[in-house]
């Protein structure tokens, strides 16, 4: 019985007594309730809470100071780069294998711990649905990695498909319109097509000035870069980052599991591939609420998204892209002031 049916069940009771039979042992034997519960309802009409034992758990002991000491971490770890209590027994699992214990109970001490520490966070999800091949969100993030011995903040670029939930993760030094363009063309192989439209944020890689509601005036490189793919860009109101909730709560998860502790690489290259790995991992995972795994596509629901334009004589145009940028060493689209 939850909270809200015993209250209900109080008022009953206090009814039935007042109004009804008027006596204890009536009240019991007409509700089919023990006579001792009659007398908390007339006490009061909020019932008390339950009292819970404390039990002892010899196996949380011996792993305590490890968890400890990844919260203890999380203090001086990026906001949105600490452990959550699934990541945790995660890794209790893999690190300390000889002391087994319960989700459960790793849960119940990292809340608590986490409490103590003033590192709790609430968090709201709403559940929404999308027809295959229709959307995609973008944007950027910030991750700190250890780049050969040396702490940096990556500019992570992320494509999430909204239908299926799979995601495309790429790391660059900076976030600018060159890194912004070659790594949609790094998604689009990564899926095997382009999706009908795109959700943005106002970044300025893509829009050069805000308009009136939705309306944006895009660069010009953004425009024909768009043109060239033949997908639909949707841009979100200024300061309301849930009109792309998927993609925002997919860079939670994705930097929570996979970017903690903190990645040591030796370069880009590693840290990419990296990133790669660990996107493919995440298309086997079964997200809350869905039946299927993140990468599967249902039989009969369509292509996931829609091939690329072709040409006449079935290749497939290729963005043009200049001699290596001498900011970076990496090949891509040029970068331009508008």
């Amino acid at each position: 019985m939850n909270r809200r049916q015993k209250v209900e069940l109080f008022e009953q009771i206090r009814r039935e007594y007042e109004f009804g039979i008027g006596t204890i042992a009536g009240v019991a034997r007409q509700l089919g309730v023990h006579r001792r519960l009659v007398r908390q309802a007339l006490q009061s009409a909020w019932p008390a809470e339950r009292r819970r034992p404390v039990r002892s758990c010899p196996r949380l002991t011996l792993v305590q100071p490890f968890v400890d000491a990844m919260l203890e971490q999380d203090r001086q770890a990026p906001r949105k780069q600490r452990h959550t209590a699934h990541r945790i027994y995660a890794r209790l699992c893999a690190e300390q294998p000889q002391w087994p214990i319960s989700e459960r109970r790793v849960r119940q001490y990292v809340r608590a711990r986490k409490a103590e520490l003033g590192l709790l966070s609430p968090e709201v999800f709403i559940p929404q649905s999308y027809d295959w091949g229709v959307e995609g969100q973008v944007d950027w993030y910030e991750a700190a990695v250890d780049l050969a011995g040396e702490r940096q903040v990556a500019q992570v670029f992320v494509v999430r498909s909204m239908a299926g939930g799979a995601a495309f993760h790429r790391a660059y030094p900076r976030a600018t319109q060159q890194a912004f363009l070659d790594a949609h063309q790094h998604a689009f192989h990564y899926f095997g097509g382009v999706f009908r439209r795109l959700r943005y944020d106002n970044l300025a890689s893509a829009v050069k000035k805000i308009l009136r509601g939705h309306q944006r005036q895009e660069t010009t490189r953004f425009i024909a870069f768009r043109s060239h793919w033949q997908f639909e860009a949707a841009f979100c109101m200024p300061a309301q980052g849930h009109e792309k909730g998927g993609v925002e709560g997919e860079v939670g998860y994705f930097r929570r599991n996979h970017l903690v502790p903190i990645p040591q690489v030796a370069g880009w290259d590693d840290l990419n591939g990296l990133l790669w790995r660990a996107c493919r991992a995440d298309e086997h995972r079964v997200i809350e609420e869905r039946a299927l795994t993140a990468g599967h596509r249902p039989v009969g629901a369509g292509e996931p998204v829609r091939h690329a334009a072709r040409r006449r004589d079935g290749s497939i145009p290729r963005w043009n892209r200049p001699p290596a940028c001498p900011a970076d060493g990496r090949d891509g689209p040029r970068r331009c002031a508008n």
